[in-house]
């Protein structure tokens, strides 16, 4: 009984230090992803379905989710923070379950230490709402139901957890390796109860039933989603956006090397207690008798590596994908360690188990103390995104906001979706983001044409035009040709306002009669134009 009460108190404790920690950060500046999510949430609480009148290849689950933070913490940069205090508490809770019934309540309580602790890393951008915490929320929920499943494998609790897996992948197409592991962990695991030691393997025709079982539920969140798309109308633009031209979303293999080079070296010295635990964990693993829980947790690190390399971009947040993982597994590490050093003198396997939990959980936090303890919200944005403009878009939907009416509409030619957040105005376009205009893909040109269609036709009583690298990531072969047109547009606009960003340190602000007079100092600007109203 004292036990337990130690480790429920271990958990609080745990959960109370991570919200602690981002209750400093609810009102960090959104970055374009969470921009994105807050403004498809809040079209859909406005009767809008997704891609009618805003465009991107994710998948629509994030923003029904974003749908329900908004209505539940409110329309703010703090209501999603809230919100997302919530998912990672739960995901950690739902971590604790599940190493505790693969290895113990002592790595329960690890696992959710170090999974708590990686999700709010500042090098894998673990502050920020974005969709792989949610996309881990189902999945380490379906890990629960699948892992302990005794030989008989209930049909009801099968189909759960295929659901469970499928809502993740609706929150972010990414989540199809978790599916695809899900379904070779029933097809490869004996069946056995690894509570009881039960490692018999079950026949075939069970095997293959309970995947069948397994991807029946996986699969039908997806089709209800489809569904709802058809009855809105917008099935042929999701399907278009997250899957013909989400197709095209790749990096070349030559960049991805690079991509993954460069991911490594910036997480892994922050983090190389936990990868060494994770090194002995994989180590113990392979020599693991049960043969269950070894398919298991290796398939989980597989199918969270494939998750990771999708599109061989391997930014940042990606690797938010890979936490469960390597919590499991270090909490594994852990366990072995302790048994190696059985003939110690307790005290002394205590004191190391504690030293090396303490230390794998203070790395990160000591590594980004400045931004997770010390640094404002603004600051924090510069430090991690640099010059991209997320502090300033604050201001600029603040302006808009208070200078048009509900019904007046904006474009922002730029990936800046946070601004239409902030202004709570809708969009005069669908591309809210500019990157697929940009890129080498057989669709950029026709894109082009489109959204200069679409802002043409909506006349919108503000266009922001954004000057920044990381808001066009312009190739050296890409179509300009709205560069070209905007030049010719911006003619018949009254330039009404200027944010020029000439360091990290530095921001300039220019409204009104002073903003047509300004010249930028910067590489990196946005400038407000105004439409006069009609009579």
């Amino acid at each position: 009984m004292k036990s337990r009460v130690v480790t429920w108190l271990a958990l609080g404790l745990i959960l109370v230090g991570a919200a602690a920690i981002r209750l400093r950060l609810l009102d960090l500046p959104l970055d374009r992803d969470e921009g994105e999510y807050a403004y498809f949430g809040q079209l859909l609480l406005e009767g809008v379905p997704p891609y009618a009148a805003a465009y991107n290849l994710k998948a629509p689950g994030i923003y029904v989710a974003y749908a329900l933070i908004l209505a539940v913490f409110g329309h703010t940069t703090t209501g999603i923070h809230l919100g997302l205090i919530v998912v990672t508490s739960v995901a950690t809770v739902l971590m604790f379950v599940l190493a505790r019934s693969l290895a113990g309540p002592t790595a329960g309580v690890v696992a959710a230490a170090l999974y708590a602790t990686q999700a709010l890393n500042p090098k894998i951008l673990g502050f920020a709402a974005y969709a792989e915490h949610f996309v881990l929320l189902f999945v380490i929920a379906g890990s629960i139901v699948l892992q302990p499943l005794a030989r008989s494998r209930p049909p009801l609790l099968l189909v759960a957890g295929g659901l469970l897996f499928g809502l993740a992948f609706v929150m972010k197409q990414s989540a199809a390796a978790f599916v695809l592991g899900g379904a070779l962990y029933l097809l490869l695991s004996t069946g056995g109860d690894p509570s009881t030691g039960d490692d018999q393997i079950a026949p075939w025709p069970q095997r293959l039933r309970a995947v069948a079982l397994f991807l029946g539920g996986a699969v039908a969140p997806f089709v209800l989603v489809c569904l709802w798309l058809l009855l809105a109308g917008t099935l042929g633009t999701f399907l278009f956006w997250s899957f013909v031209y989400g197709s095209t979303y790749s990096a070349s293999l030559s960049a991805s090397v690079g991509n993954l080079g460069g991911r490594f070296a910036a997480v892994a010295p922050s983090s190389s207690v936990t990868l060494a635990l994770v090194v002995i964990g994989l180590g113990a693993l392979l020599r693991d008798s049960l043969r269950s829980r070894k398919i298991f947790v290796l398939l989980l690190a597989a199918a969270s590596c494939v998750g990771f390399a999708v599109g061989l971009h391997f930014r940042p947040q990606y690797c938010l994908l890979l936490i469960p993982a390597l919590a499991v597994t270090a909490a594994i590490g852990l366990d072995a360690l302790g048994r190696l050093m059985a003939e110690r003198p307790h005290g002394l396997r205590q004191a190391v188990a504690v030293s090396l939990v303490i230390a794998a959980v203070a790395q990160p936090l000591y590594a980004s103390r400045d931004l997770l303890f010390e640094l404002g919200p603004a600051q924090i944005s510069r430090l991690i995104y640099g010059r991209n403009p997320f502090p300033e878009s604050v201001p600029i939907g603040r302006y808009i906001r208070e200078h048009t009416a509900p019904g007046d509409r904006v474009a922002v030619v730029g990936s800046e979706p946070q601004i239409y957040f902030y202004a709570g105005r809708r969009s005069a376009t669908g591309y809210i983001y500019t990157y697929p205009l940009m890129e080498l893909q057989p669709y950029a040109t026709g894109m082009q044409q489109a959204m200069i269609r679409e802002i043409e036709s909506a006349d919108p009583r503000y266009v922001v035009f954004v000057r920044a690298v990381g808001s066009w990531l312009v190739r050296e072969n890409s179509d300009k040709t709205i560069f070209g047109w905007f030049e010719q547009y911006q003619q018949n606009l009254k330039r009404v306002g200027v944010v020029d960003i000439p360091s990290r340190q530095e921001t300039v602000y220019r409204w009104g009669d002073d903003a047509a007079t300004y010249a930028p100092r910067s590489d990196v600007w946005l400038m407000i134009f105004e439409r006069g109203r009609k009579p």
